[in-house]
């Protein structure tokens, strides 16, 4: 069998079905920063074990859970509440981790994102995400948009995970990005990213994560940047094959970018 980790805060809408998914393990935790709704209530009807502690960041938050939690099976399967594994990752999620050899310590699978019913099979940039893990061997690392470094080995998983980001609607979706662009000006006025990013890294490396980790630091460095993110979404991924959900999903994250560089100039500005 595999533990489940749920991070949640005022998940009162989205975490039943969450925990409907994940109904074959026997295992469930969900670690809460203090809802002011039902979410608490929610997870303990459904027969989760329940935590809670006060947010600071993603990656401190997140490791405080792999290592405070007791887990009962050695691998834990990584879930948002508004994210659903389809029934065919489900089961593979449980033969993997039953076979999985000594020296691979995680799974990578890759997550659809959708908005107005349509997959974002284009315009979505990070697909690839590893979500099946065995704690004492993964750790996070970076504040906002967190990275999860796994020691030794790590495979790869055949079947879907679906995100449903817009679940509560474009304001939450908004508001909430509003609250990350905070955040990722903080990291870029303290210069806390990646300081000598490489090109040949950003472009060739064969671990996605550290493929975009030097993609990232290289494109903080970049001139016009909402407008070069809108044009690669559009043309480059093709996010215009998605329709009208590509287009609005693009100028979303553009906008969110645009917000990343007048909050930093803001911080500079204030700060000097």
């Amino acid at each position: 069998m595999i533990s489940v980790l749920i991070l949640t805060r005022n998940e009162e809408r989205d975490l039943p079905a969450a925990l409907a998914s994940i109904s074959w393990s026997d295992d469930i935790h969900v670690f809460d920063s203090h809802s002011t709704d039902n979410t608490i209530a929610i997870a303990q009807a459904a027969g989760a074990h329940t935590h809670q502690r006060i947010f600071d960041d993603y990656a401190t938050h997140r490791n405080a859970a792999l290592t405070t939690i007791s887990f009962k099976h050695p691998w834990v399967f990584l879930l948002d509440a508004d994210e659903r594994p389809t029934p065919a990752l489900s089961a593979e999620l449980q033969q993997q981790a039953l076979a999985a050899p000594a020296e691979i310590n995680g799974f990578r699978l890759r997550r659809r994102d959708f908005l107005f019913g349509t997959w974002l099979k284009h315009a979505q940039i990070s697909p690839f995400y590893i979500r099946l893990i065995r704690p004492e061997r993964a750790r996070y690392t970076r504040a906002i948009n967190e990275v999860i470094e796994v020691e030794g080995r790590i495979a790869d998983l055949t079947h879907p995970l679906d995100h449903h980001p817009f679940s509560k609607g474009i304001a939450h979706w908004i508001a909430r990005h509003n609250q990350y662009s905070t955040m990722e000006a903080e990291l870029i006025h303290r210069q806390q990213g990646l300081q000598n990013p490489s090109l040949t890294t950003a472009l060739t490396s064969k671990d996605f994560h550290e493929r975009r980790l030097h993609q990232k630091a290289i494109f903080y460095r970049l001139p016009g940047r909402p407008v070069i993110k809108w044009l690669y979404m559009m043309f480059l991924r093709r996010a215009i094959l998605d329709g009208s959900a590509g287009l609005a999903y693009a100028t979303l994250q553009s906008l969110y970018e645009y917000l990343i560089v007048l909050k930093t100039k803001e911080l500079k500005r204030d700060r000097a």
